[in-house]
Parts: structure tokens; C-alpha cells; sequence
């Protein structure tokens, strides 16, 4: 078994050049999807002054078992998964972009990465949008997170019957993130299943627009 599965993994991009944009939202896709299939999200933001950033994972799951599984059962994955999430930041933070233009988001398994990454790591992201996820924390057990996000905007959105997402665990890291010092939003959606909808992209595209005004 190898020990680090993601980090040969490569990273798709769109958009602006990272040398030359004026921010970076990097995007990480769900189980059985592809760096692809989440990248087509820029198209939707409709910010091609942005770069963008899509690491794939390895077999398409960033980890085999369900987050709320026991932590032990996801490793190695997890931790390499949170390994390459944050290679691509560091890779981002060398091309000169400070974190206020950093932005994180996932969908479904990558939701819960990319919320994960920011918890574990809690610097002032320009935002951090989870798409029918939640934190990860220790599977089925509760984690203790520390530091500061300083008021970086935190999106979880979710519908209320989602069959892989329990609403109590969206609602606990909404709760988390708040004592972390974010700028939490929090939207349950009725009878949604586990999907992306329009009202969650144009909520990311006015984070975006207000961390770094359109031209």
C-alpha cells in the first residue's frame, strides 16, 4: 500500500495563469468524480480572471470509506489527501497570492477536504465553501480545533435529506468554525439531495466578486 496515494496526483487548472491572476480558488471533486468534472464549476462562477486549481485524486476518492468512519479506516488516504490539498496552497502562497485571495472549495467528499484543510489549517481564506459536506473531524469522533480563521467567510451548504451528509454534522461544523472565528453562512435546503444548486454558486460568485472586485 503506498503511503502517500495523492501526492503523483496531477493538479488541472483554468483560467488565468496563477502568476497572473489576482486570486486562486482551488477546487477538489467527490468520490467517483474528477479534477475535471469539479473544474467545470469555473465556467459557472464566471470569473476567468481567477485561476483555478483542481487536484485529482488518486482512483477518484480521496479517501475509501465514509467520513463519518472511523479516522484509523481512511488513512493513509486522509492524510495524503490533506497533504496535496495543502501543497497546492503553499503552491499558490509561492506564486505571491496572499491567503485573503486564497479560496477553498468542494463538493461532497471534497467539501468535507476542502473544510477539513481549513480547520486544520485556519489562516484568512478569502473563503471556504463546502458543497454538501461537513468536517471531517475524527469520523465518528468529535475533534478539538484550534486558531484563527480572522473573519474568512465560511459557505456550508446542504439539503435537508441528504443521504450521505447527516444535517447534525453540517450544523456541529458550523458551530466549530464560528468558535474559530469565521464568518459562518449556513444554508439547509428542503428536500435537496446531494447536489450543487444555483443559489450556492451565486452565494460563491458575491464572495468572490467582494474579496477581489471584477474588472
Amino acid at each position: 500500500m503506498p503511503t502517500d496515494p495523492h501526492a503523483a496526483q496531477p493538479v488541472l487548472t483554468a483560467g488565468a495563469p496563477l502568476a497572473q491572476a489576482p486570486g486562486a480558488l482551488i477546487l477538489l471533486h467527490g468520490r467517483g468524480a474528477d479534477a475535471a468534472d469539479i473544474l467545470s464549476l469555473a465556467r459557472e462562477l464566471g470569473r476567468p480572471d481567477l485561476a483555478y486549481l483542481a487536484p485529482q485524486a488518486a482512483g477518484s476518492a480521496w479517501y475509501p470509506n465514509r467520513f463519518l468512519m472511523p479516522a484509523a479506516s481512511n488513512e493513509p488516504w486522509l492524510s495524503s489527501a490533506l497533504a496535496k490539498v495543502g501543497a497546492v496552497v503553499a503552491q499558490v502562497q509561492a506564486a505571491g497570492l496572499p491567503a485573503e485571495r486564497t479560496f477553498l472549495l468542494g463538493f461532497s467528499q471534497g467539501a468535507c477536504l476542502a473544510l477539513e484543510t481549513a480547520a486544520r489549517q485556519p489562516i484568512r481564506y478569502g473563503g471556504v465553501f463546502g458543497l454538501s459536506g461537513a468536517l471531517i473531524e475524527n469520523g465518528d469522533q468529535p475533534r478539538e480545533y484550534t486558531g484563527d480563521l480572522a473573519g474568512a467567510p465560511v459557505f456550508l451548504g446542504c439539503g435537508d435529506v441528504d443521504p450521505h451528509i447527516p444535517v447534525e454534522r453540517v450544523q456541529r461544523s458550523a458551530g466549530l468554525f464560528e468558535s474559530l472565528g469565521a464568518a459562518v453562512t449556513l444554508r439547509l435546503y428542503r428536500n435537496m439531495d446531494h447536489t450543487v444548486n444555483r443559489d450556492e454558486l451565486r452565494f460563491i460568485r458575491g464572495v468572490l466578486d467582494q474579496a477581489i472586485p471584477a474588472v
